[in-house]
């Protein structure tokens, strides 16, 4: 699990953080029309390794991880540890439970969303666990603007574009509606 870079530069030191129109450089094969769109939900990072459950956990610089957390990758910006700790030991290990009771996983990134989830924005009736790239968007805009009036009319969190749609580890771009400022 490595950190989805945001498809356009942020303004750091705007309030709040938008995005520019300048395109991240390591995105640039989505303005090309590379790669697929995918919808993004607003819930927490989870996954299945095949034998056991992970939750996505961020550790701040100078805190202790947690027991049995695997560090994946260091945030450059803000020196947070991103990583996975064992799903039992997080905060969302009941409603994950919940979520397991409907079906059978196989290994692979999940999105749990439900009541008790953030808020729970995406309305869902009961704790889900939604597959990673599972909701093709088919064609969206690819431009600064193009995207902003495109989130902005649908009650998606953003959009995840999968540059090799049949590689879970492919490159991969972010972009959420709250990137951009209202209209």
């Amino acid at each position: 699990m490595r950190k989805i870079p945001t498809l356009f530069v942020r303004d750091w030191d705007g309030d709040p953080r938008h995005v520019t129109r300048e395109l991240d450089p390591s995105c640039a094969w989505v303005e090309a029309g590379e790669g697929r769109a995918t919808r993004k939900y607003d819930g927490t990072c989870v996954r299945f390794d095949g034998d056991r459950w992970y939750a996505r956990r961020e550790v701040k610089p100078g805190r202790p991880a947690p027991p049995g957390f695997v560090p994946v990758a260091a945030d450059p910006a803000t020196g947070k540890a991103v990583g996975w700790e064992p799903a039992e030991q997080s905060a969302f290990w009941k409603h994950l439970r919940a979520a397991l009771a409907s079906r059978a996983f196989a290994a692979g990134t999940y999105e749990l969303i439900g009541p008790r989830i953030n808020g729970n924005p995406e309305g869902a009736a009961e704790h889900v666990l939604v597959p990673h790239g599972a909701d093709d968007l088919g064609e969206v805009p690819r431009d600064h603007d193009g995207l902003a009036a495109w989130l902005r009319a649908r009650p998606y969190e953003g959009i995840v574009f999968w540059r090799d749609p049949a590689d879970p580890g492919c490159d991969k771009a972010k972009i959420k509606r709250r990137d951009f400022p209202a209209a």
